[in-house]
C-alpha cells in the first residue's frame, strides 16, 4: 500500500503486469484533487486518453465536464476521476477480466488514498466491477448503493449518451441526483 500519491504515481507509471503495457503510449493514472469527496470511475482509457495520460478528455470526456459544470464539479478542483484500468486497450475494446484484475490494486490504492464519501461510476464495466457485478445499468444507473460505509452511484457512460442522445435526460438527471446527495453528506465539496 502506498503512502504517497507520488510514490503510488511513480510506480503505476512504470507498470508492466498485463499485456496492455506493450501497446499504451501513456499510463492514465487520473485527475483531480487527491482530497476529494467524489470520485468518477471509467473503464479505461480510450485513445485521446492514451495519447494526453488524462481520463475522458475525448468527446465523451467533454460531454462529462459540461455535465460536471452543471452540478459546479470540476476535474481540476472539486472531483477526482480514475478507470478501472489505467492502460487503453487495443482499438478501445472492454478491459478482460483478467486485465482488470491485474490492475484494481491501483485503483483500490487511489481509493484508499483518497477516503471519497461518494464514487460514480461511468458505465456498465466500471458499475459491474465496483458496484455489484449483475448490474442493468441501463436500469439501475442514478440508484444509490452502499459499499464499506461508500455510496455509490452508477451512471450512463458519456461514449453511450453520445451514440443515444435521447439518454441525456436520463444521465443530467443522474447528476442532480448527485449534486443532491453531496450537499447531503460531503462537508467541502462545494466549499
Amino acid at each position: 500500500m502506498y503512502k504517497t500519491w507520488e510514490e503510488l504515481k511513480s510506480v503505476c507509471l512504470g507498470c508492466e503486469k498485463c499485456e496492455l503495457c506493450r501497446t499504451r503510449t501513456n499510463v492514465v493514472v487520473g485527475v483531480g484533487n487527491p482530497e476529494a469527496e467524489v470520485m468518477f470511475i471509467g473503464e479505461g482509457p480510450g485513445e485521446n486518453e492514451d495519447l494526453q495520460g488524462e481520463p475522458f478528455v475525448g468527446r465523451g470526456g467533454k460531454l462529462l465536464d459540461k455535465m460536471l459544470t452543471a452540478v459546479d464539479l470540476d476535474r481540476k478542483k472539486n472531483i477526482y476521476i480514475a478507470n478501472i484500468v489505467k492502460c487503453r486497450p487495443p482499438k478501445n475494446r472492454d478491459p478482460k477480466p483478467e486485465e482488470q484484475e491485474q490492475c484494481i490494486e491501483w485503483l483500490r490504492d487511489q481509493v484508499r488514498l483518497i477516503r471519497p464519501k461518494i464514487i460514480v461510476c461511468l458505465g456498465r464495466i466500471a458499475a459491474g466491477r465496483i458496484i455489484k457485478s449483475d448490474i442493468k445499468i441501463t436500469k439501475e444507473h442514478g440508484v444509490w448503493f452502499e459499499k464499506n460505509g461508500i455510496l455509490m452511484m452508477a451512471m450512463l457512460h458519456p461514449a453511450a449518451i453520445l451514440r443515444d442522445p435521447r439518454r441525456k435526460p436520463d444521465a443530467f438527471d443522474d447528476f442532480l441526483k448527485l449534486r443532491d446527495k453531496i450537499n447531503e453528506v460531503c462537508e467541502h465539496t462545494y466549499d
